[in-house]
Formats: structure tokens, C-alpha cells, sequence
């Protein structure tokens, strides 16, 4: 199994962290040892909204051939989800059987085509960039749509990795990576 875990300038370290080290445990831990990711950005190179530097493993290259593709938010959202070239290189991700995202990733996603027909959730500020993408916004930490997943704003991104790490290993594994994590909420639920 492959992630792909997208960066962009602009983005809040905590999304992507936040839903990179519990996921990312399912293969420390020794859970999937055929779990692997790359960090995957358009172009380089990549800062957070602090000047936080990050270096992608994989510059413009197509999203299709991953299982997981994770997207953070951040302020960089703003100006991208009107990024038509950004869009395409997004797009690229269509293939992908689950897709993810933390905060404003979801308006990513939603500009992309990924959440039409679907409930999902995003940062409390970011609910109306996100409605004309959705069929609904959820008041929700984390919203399971099937095959989209969705998680509300920044600290979240800890819910949405245990959620995934539940979807993609079970129950008794998300309990033993929050313990590990010392992570006193392993959310399951859905809205």
C-alpha cells in the first residue's frame, strides 16, 4: 500500500503532521510492513505558512498509482483552489481509491471534482468555500464518505490519521498506535 501525503506552500504543519505520524506508525510500528508514502508537491520549493521548509520526494509527478492520497490545508488553499494548473496536477489523483484531507484540503478536493454529491467537513471559518463543492457541510471532526475522506480544522489531522489508520488496519491496531501516541481520543465516528 502507497500514500501520497501533498504539500504546498503555504500549508499548516499540523494538517499534514498531524495525519502523518499516526498513518505513517502503521509501518514504524510494525503493523503494515508494505505501507510505504512519498511526499508529493507540483512544484518545490515547499514552505509552510512559517517558512517551514519541507522537501516532496516527488516534484509534478501523476498522483494516479497511490492507494492513499492525504491533503493538509492552509492558507496556500486560497490561492489554489483557483490554480488550474495545481487543479490538473490534483486531478491526477482520480485513480485513487481513498483520498483524505485535514482543514481547508477539503476545498482542494472539492475544486477538484473529488467531493460532488458527498458530505464533508473543513475548517469552521472555510464553511462557505466549501459549499459550493459539496452536497453538504458537516459540523463534524471527522466525515466518512466512503471513499472521501474529510476532517475539520488543523487538529484534526490526529483524528483523521487514526481514522484512517482504523479503516486501514482496525480497531484493535488505531487503539494501540493512540496509546502509543499517548493520544487520549481514537475517534471512529462519521457524520
Amino acid at each position: 500500500m502507497t500514500a501520497a501525503f501533498v504539500l504546498f506552500d503555504g500549508l499548516t504543519a499540523l494538517d499534514f503532521v498531524g495525519a502523518y505520524d499516526p498513518i505513517t506508525r502503521l509501518r514504524s510500528m510494525g503493523f503494515r510492513e508494505d505501507f510505504s508514502w512519498d511526499l508529493c508537491a507540483v512544484r518545490t520549493p515547499v514552505h509552510d505558512g512559517r517558512g517551514l521548509p519541507f522537501t516532496p520526494d516527488r516534484v509534478g509527478a501523476p498522483l494516479g498509482d497511490y492507494d492513499l492520497l492525504v491533503v493538509p490545508g492552509g492558507h496556500g488553499t486560497d490561492t489554489l483552489q483557483n490554480d488550474e494548473a495545481f487543479l490538473e496536477w490534483l486531478r491526477t489523483a482520480a485513480p485513487v481509491g481513498l483520498k483524505a484531507s485535514v482543514c481547508t484540503g477539503s476545498v482542494l478536493l472539492g475544486a477538484a471534482g473529488f467531493l460532488t454529491g458527498r458530505a464533508a467537513t473543513t475548517h469552521p471559518n472555510a464553511t462557505d468555500e466549501l459549499a459550493p463543492h459539496c452536497a453538504r457541510v458537516a459540523d463534524a471532526r471527522v466525515v466518512d464518505a466512503g471513499n472521501v475522506i474529510t476532517a475539520r480544522g488543523v487538529s484534526a489531522g490526529i483524528d483523521l490519521g487514526l481514522h484512517l489508520v482504523r479503516r486501514l488496519a482496525g480497531p484493535s491496531v488505531q487503539s494501540q498506535i493512540a496509546e502509543q501516541m499517548d493520544y487520549p481520543h481514537a475517534p471512529s465516528g462519521s457524520a
